[in-house]
């Protein structure tokens, strides 16, 4: 390191995936340099009505695109890839990804009509990538998709490890093993950060084998008496080849649901990720005319997501497919924080049809792929960072995983809980946080964004919380005076029958204080801006709720 570069910091700044499970995005920054890691999604919560995605807010990124060298994906989750369609349109850097990631991410961008402008390289393990004044290494980690790494990005100030999404696995199902020896001279040479998983740092122990669903899958689909479904991510392949090959072993066909799923398994199958018997894949319209007790149907919809197969399957609304008694349905996933609703959902409607449902909570038929505190323990004892930053989480995890740093030997002024849009600045001897900066939620509805703030999404809050409520004042064109009375009608405010005397009331008010305001040239924003406060505050004094005004002004 030369003595220029040892007075400038190295700046890392999370913008997504600290503080909440998803949108997925870590920015490195030195000089005139800048890496990013993952570009994810996220389920929307119920403080965003009526939108399909969230994804991190990019701006600090598209305000420096001229130092950005690359994207670096760690693994094809849709957590840390599925904001790339959004994203490259507005910041054209290259995106380097495992070969499996490489291809769910092609797929992905070909969906969206960009396939052709995109920058997409193939990372391979132990090939190093020069990108700028950074260097940037792939090793394997164990996850719960073929071809999961971690990265190691060498920088002038020091070498940075991101684990990606990891578990410690030693009998993976896909045979790649976690690269313990790449981790151990990472950390003999010297590690100046640390960014860990963080997502199961509270619990305790280490994370069961991905072999344990295998089994219990095998299980679950030989003993069902008629049809087996199974739900999971459609990115989630080596879950995919579990059920493939207990199919297989029970002389069960296998269809499958959902144009995700359909486009990603031939994909997988194309690159080699998924293999199967011949003749064990077959369309659904054949599955369809199969005794049900040799069929396999595999589906998206474990999240409960509302256009999914699953979820229509359960709502009775699928086209070809409806539930009934007999089938076994198995969700081998756990649900995101935020989708247990839904999730429930989707569970009691198929069960209420017949249907038996097996998931995490009663059946081995999922494992989650992230760390436990002995995995994480480890990591942290083989790369033997300076300092250490949990990434990927809720906040308590993160503060979880900040404490077991500190129980293995980090110091406890170098291990800094972060969150979206703090900027941590480092040398090799001290780091602070210097600044915090714009990481809102963007919300992805249809083709269009939405902010955080956005007034559709407030008016859509308000709408869901305590109705809305319009008032219609009809007004000379000329002087603003009323010339018909003032009607107030209401929707998801108040029960028919208990609003008439409060209307009334408000009514009364509005049109008295319109009349007492009536002069030359009305200025009409204010007119609405005055109907909107009057009514707002009269509502709230009598019933303490804040139902959306909507002033309707007909100008006579």
């Amino acid at each position: 390191m030369t003595n220029n570069a040892s007075h400038v910091p190295l700046r890392v700044i999370p913008l997504g995936g600290l503080g909440e499970i998803g949108k997925n995005m870590m920015v490195l920054e030195w000089g005139d340099d800048i890496v990013v890691v993952d570009c994810g999604v996220m389920f929307p919560g119920e403080d965003a009505p009526g939108v399909d995605l969230g994804i991190p807010d990019v701006s600090y990124l598209i305000e420096r695109a001229h130092k950005v060298r690359a994207i670096l994906i760690t693994h094809g989750h849709e957590d840390h890839t599925g904001a790339l369609p959004y994203v490259l349109p507005r910041l054209n850097a290259p995106v380097y990804a495992p070969r499996l990631a490489h291809g769910l991410i092609s797929v992905k961008l070909r969906d969206h009509g960009i396939h052709q402008m995109a920058d997409l390289r193939v990372l391979e393990p132990g090939e190093p990538v020069s990108l700028g004044r950074f260097e940037a290494e792939a090793f394997r980690v164990c996850h719960s998709i073929p071809d999961a790494m971690g990265l190691a990005i060498n920088t002038p100030a020091g070498r940075v490890i991101h684990t990606g999404d990891f578990k410690v696995d030693h009998t993976p199902v896909d045979g790649g093993m976690m690269d313990f020896a790449r981790l151990a001279r990472f950390g003999e040479e010297g590690t100046l950060l640390l960014l860990s998983d963080s997502t199961y740092a509270e619990m305790e122990g280490y994370t069961p084998s991905e072999q344990v669903v295998g089994d219990a899958l095998d299980r679950a689909i030989a003993e069902a008496p008629g049809r087996a479904l199974v739900a999971t991510f459609a990115s989630l392949i080596a879950r995919i080849q579990q059920v493939i090959d207990a199919a297989a072993r029970h002389n069960r066909k296998v269809a499958i649901v959902g144009r995700r799923m359909v486009d990603n398994v031939a994909m997988a199958r194309d690159m080699g990720y998924l293999t199967a018997p011949p003749g064990l894949l077959i369309p659904l319209r054949k599955a369809l005319r199969l005794p049900q007790n040799q069929v396999v149907l595999i589906t998206t919809g474990s999240q409960g997501e509302p256009t999914s197969a699953l979820v229509r399957i359960a709502n009775g609304s699928h086209r070809q497919i409806d539930a009934q008694p007999g089938d076994t349905v198995i969700i081998s996933a756990s649900a995101i924080p935020g989708n247990e609703k839904v999730v429930n959902r989707t569970i009691n409607n198929l069960t209420r049809q017949g249907a038996r449902v097996l998931y995490d909570k009663i059946a081995t038929v999922h494992v989650h792929g992230h760390g436990a505190r002995e995995d994480l323990k480890l990591m942290l004892r083989l790369t033997k960072p300076r300092f250490f930053v949990p990434v990927h989480g809720e906040y308590r995890g993160l503060a979880a995983h900040a404490a077991l740093a500190r129980e293995v030997g980090v110091k406890k002024e170098r291990v800094f809980v972060l969150e979206d849009g703090d900027a941590l600045e480092l040398n090799s001897e001290s780091g602070s946080v210097v600044d915090r900066l714009p990481a809102r939620s963007v919300y992805v509805e249809g083709g269009h964004t939405l902010d955080s703030d956005s007034g559709v999404l407030r008016d859509r809050k308000a709408m869901s919380q305590d109705g809305v409520v319009v008032v219609v004042v009809g007004l000379d064109r000329l002087n603003g005076a009323p010339l018909m009375d003032t009607k107030v009608v209401s929707c998801g405010f108040m029960e028919d029958g208990r609003d008439g005397e409060l209307f009334e009331k408000v009514a009364g008010r509005v049109y008295d204080a319109l009349d007492s305001d009536a002069g030359a040239s009305p200025d009409w924003g204010r007119v609405s801006e005055k109907v909107k406060k009057l009514a707002g505050e009269l509502l709230y004094k009598d019933t303490g709720r804040r139902p959306m005004i909507v002033p309707l002004t007909l100008k006579v």
